[in-house]
């Protein structure tokens, strides 16, 4: 099985309640399990600062799908839980976002699946929980700890602790 971190994400509705109902529909084979997540973040939006704020987690999954399954996975909870993708460019609210940050020490450079995650160094909202569960883990691309890539950020996302974490 292996290891993979999945970033999950809402600005719309109950959003601590989105990201605990992603994770049931994430888990409700045996094919993905949650190890253990972070707590809750209220984050600022990230790309466009006119959405309501976000709260985020990001979950250690053991797993049998490979990262493309676990992909199809992400985007079919995604869709299950009502989300849509407008035709424009651009960030948008949602209520729901689920990401794989990284999938053991894979590094996949495909047009629709990116691994570790492309913006993942840029965004205070993904590299601050992670901090709790692998803060010395390095990026595989980078080479460097998420506590060094967390002190390289450029922009300091506004990122505060907001609750417990998500019933396993």
């Amino acid at each position: 099985m292996a290891i993979a971190y999945l970033c999950l994400g809402s600005n719309v509705g109950d959003k601590v309640g989105n990201l605990q109902q992603a994770v049931k529909l994430l888990t409700a084979n045996a094919m993905v399990t949650v190890v253990r997540s972070s707590a809750f973040y209220e984050t600022e939006p990230w790309g466009n600062k006119d959405l309501d704020w976000f709260v985020n987690a990001v979950v250690e999954v053991k797993t049998k799908l490979t990262p493309r399954e676990l992909l199809e996975l992400c985007k079919n909870t995604e869709i299950q839980m009502g989300r849509t993708k407008s035709k424009t460019k651009g960030y948008e609210a949602r209520n729901i976002d689920v990401d794989i940050l990284f999938y053991g020490d894979l590094t996949i450079n495909e047009p629709d699946l990116k691994i570790p995650h492309e913006h993942l160094h840029e965004r205070a909202f993904a590299i601050v929980p992670l901090l709790e569960l692998i803060p010395d883990y390095e990026h595989p691309k980078y080479k460097k700890s998420l506590l060094q890539l967390h002190d390289e950020l450029d922009t300091v996302d506004e990122v505060f602790l907001y609750g417990t974490r998500i019933d396993i």
